[in-house]
């Protein structure tokens, strides 16, 4: 009888045989998951875009006023009501990009677009017809992605 210890050849490639394979399926998990990597980074970025364009816009007046100056392109310094902000680049083809008030585009977000649509609430009271509040929906869109956004502004100076 022979006491000696170890792997026969047969035996190591069988275990060669069994690890590369296993080794190959968690190489395609981990391709798969880098691959697709990028999509929470581009939702963050559309949530970030949408949730700034919506704050810009409840922050400004309800009651419509006139415009002090000429709006060009998709600048908004001279938007002073939220009633300017409808339609918003709605209609445009996409991208257009992302400007910032002044209408400067941003380079970096070069391959996004927002558009903006308000849908005014509106109850009658008496004689008159008021609206109380207004629907504002902000939708980002990247590619065949897009995000939207939907707040109420309400008319609180009645």
């Amino acid at each position: 009888m022979s006491t000696e210890r170890g792997f026969t050849l047969v035996e190591l490639i069988l275990a060669i045989v069994i690890l590369s394979v296993g080794v190959a399926g968690v190489l395609v998990v981990f391709s798969t998951t880098v691959k697709s990597s990028a999509d929470p980074v581009i939702r963050k970025n559309m949530l970030s875009i949408a949730d700034q364009m919506m704050e810009e816009i409840v922050l400004k007046p309800y009651a419509a006023s006139a415009n002090t100056g000429l709006v060009v392109g998709c600048a908004r310094a001279y938007f002073n009501d939220i009633n300017d902000y409808d339609d918003y680049n709605v209609g445009k083809p996409k991208p257009t990009g992302i400007c910032d008030a002044a209408g400067e585009p941003l380079p970096d977000l070069a391959a996004y677009s927002v558009e903006v649509t308000l849908d005014p609430d509106s109850v009658t009271f008496a004689t008159q017809d008021v609206t109380l509040a207004t629907k504002i929906t902000v939708t980002v869109t990247k590619g065949t992605e897009s995000l939207s956004l939907v707040g109420w502004r309400t008319n609180y100076a009645l």
